[in-house]
């Protein structure tokens, strides 16, 4: 009862109607007390000149429904899908024309509109989706400063505009709105000012959305009385208000696109057959937008045996994508050359050297992988990179490679392979140190054993689940998301 008292007050409150909310908190709490001892949904809806509770529940309560105890416009019980709803209608005191009009009048007094312009800007700076700020500006302006909103936007500053979002204080007429706005032609205006165009007699407010000398739409506001300057100013501070909102959430879309586009060709582009090879992997970039990460594995053909890298750059961005960039190819072109592994890595560190102020560290598994009757012969290099693990079907977990220089730092550094041998039923795990040091407190996921623990609980599962196994070991291990990429490669031989 507490939860839908604050749920019906702040509806009321945003909505601006508090004079409504006594009586809105009476039938709200009537509908509760019959509901039946089962989990319930309380939604308001406002239709212009009413508002309208429903209680939605999928179990009926024994008896029969009562209305409630004060004078409603109507109430009843209709049925949605398979939930039940006891909903009441409330009229307002006034039409939403006079609403909007005395919330104008005490808005130009001061403190109240600026109250509200802090809201909108709140409410507007909390999306960074596209398509959610069209719809975030209509429930700003509805029915505060007008009875519908529609927003229209376009790809290009030039480009058509098109309807994008459309809301009407009255939910039953947005469809017949949206036809009547089908018929009237809304085109770029001046991107400086407001202007006055008509829909059957009655003015329409068309508001320019426009940010860093950008067109980016267009927000149309209705009523039934003329628009006042006051009504017209706000409009057009909203709107700029808008117009940066959106653009700052296109932006942030179409650097999360590129940064997603990036990544996505810095890792393989399918996932190949390799004969007696179970493999799976798990890749996750950190940050809020995607942004291109260090990390990157790779799995591919070269001659009569197949190559696996797993490696970290040292940094995100455009600088690590690019020492990414080169290790992937140069990885690929010299194994196609018919170089081994310690030569591969020995040419690609002095690749990377030759980068010069460019040049990043990188931490590097590089390996090939030969099928042979009693399992895969498997010849590695880990070159400053976390250690592999090797698990054997009795739950015993190894150590299969030893460490040697990380690449980009020595010119004269000299790598050797080691052999490890993976009989049926083995599996080799190489992660980034995304896993490895992944922290709490002052804790690491690997101390004391940390992972060669979580390895050997994974006896008996598919690669694939040793993957994602290990994955969960290391989101779980901390309450917080972790700051750094993710890479996890897991050899299983059939």
């Amino acid at each position: 009862m507490t939860a839908t008292r604050r749920f019906t007050r702040e509806v009321m409150t945003a909505w601006a109607v508090a004079a409504a909310l006594p009586q809105a908190e009476r039938v709200a709490a009537d509908l509760v007390e019959q509901v039946a001892d089962e989990p319930f949904e309380v939604i308001w809806k406002h239709f212009g000149d009413a508002v309208q509770v429903e209680l939605r529940q999928r179990t009926a309560p024994a008896g029969d429904p009562k209305g409630p105890s004060v004078e409603v416009e109507e109430w009843g019980i209709t049925f949605a899908g398979d939930s039940r709803v006891h909903w009441a209608r409330l009229t307002l005191p006034g039409s939403s024309d006079r609403e909007s009009s005395e919330w104008l009048e005490e808005a130009a007094r001061g403190p109240h509109w600026l109250g509200f312009l802090a809201d909108a800007s709140d409410l507007l700076a909390g999306t960074l989706d596209p398509d959610m700020v069209p719809a975030i500006i209509a429930q700003i302006v509805v029915p505060r400063l007008a009875n519908w909103c529609a927003v229209y936007t376009s790809d290009s500053a030039l480009g058509p505009l098109r309807l994008t979002y459309l809301w009407h204080a009255d939910e039953a007429r947005i469809d017949g709105l949206r036809a009547d706005l089908s018929e009237i032609q809304v085109n770029h205006a001046d991107p400086r000012v407001a202007s006055t165009i008509h829909l059957d007699g009655a003015p329409v407010l068309a508001v320019p959305l426009t940010a860093r000398g950008r067109a980016l739409g267009m927000m149309c506001l209705g009523r039934t009385d003329r628009f006042t300057e006051d009504v017209v100013q706000f409009a057009e501070d909203i709107g700029r208000r808008a117009a940066l909102a959106m653009d700052n959430a296109r932006l942030y879309a179409q650097q999360a696109a590129a940064n997603r586009a990036l990544q996505r060709s810095l890792l393989p582009p399918n996932e190949p057959e390799v004969p007696g090879l179970d493999y799976g992997v798990v890749y996750e970039p950190a940050g809020e937008t995607n942004e291109v990460g260090g990390d990157f594995y790779d799995l591919f053909k070269a001659d009569e045996s197949w190559r696996f890298a797993i490696g970290d750059v040292c940094g995100t961005g455009p600088e690590a994508a690019a020492v990414t960039g080169l290790a992937r190819h140069t990885l690929r072109l010299l194994a196609r050359e018919g170089y081994g592994v310690a030569a591969v890595l020995g040419r690609l560190n002095q690749a990377i050297l030759e980068e010069g102020e460019r040049a990043r560290f990188l931490t590097l598994l590089h390996g090939d992988i030969t099928p042979v009757e009693s399992g895969l012969e498997v010849r590695l290099v880990s070159a400053g990179h976390p250690e592999a693990l090797r698990l054997k079907p009795s739950g015993v977990v190894e150590t299969v490679t030893t460490p040697q220089s990380l690449l980009g730092v020595f010119p004269e550094v000299v790598f050797e392979a080691d052999t490890v041998h993976l009989d049926h039923g083995d599996v080799l795990l190489a992660v980034t140190d995304g896993v490895t040091e992944r922290r709490t407190g002052g804790r690491l996921l690997d101390d004391d054993g940390g992972l060669a623990k979580l390895l050997a609980e994974c006896v008996g599962l598919s690669a694939r689940a040793v993957a994602e196994r290990i994955r969960r070991g290391a989101e779980d291990f901390a309450p917080e998301p972790s700051a750094d990429d993710l890479a996890i490669l897991v050899l299983r031989a059939r």
